[in-house]
């Protein structure tokens, strides 16, 4: 988990995939279209990356310099 004030980022990993949580991911713009999982959550959004997936590394670190700066 990755904290600045309070919550921003979990990270977790699973058989086939790892799993970004944005903890107020709704919160956020994401011209990037990275949200893939957790659409339907009221607060949170996550980022599902399988190991043959493309992240745009830019639009990556964007959002997270974005989402950790709500909690400022």
């Amino acid at each position: 988990m990755f904290s600045r004030d309070g919550n921003v980022v979990a990270i977790g990993t699973f058989k086939d995939h790892l799993k970004v949580n944005v903890f107020k991911g709704a919160q956020l713009a994401d011209p990037g279209g990275l949200f893939n999982a957790g659409l339907d959550a009221k607060t949170s959004r996550a980022i599902d990356i399988a190991e043959d997936h493309a992240l745009d590394d830019t639009a990556f670190r964007d959002l997270l310099r974005a989402a950790a700066a709500l909690n400022r």
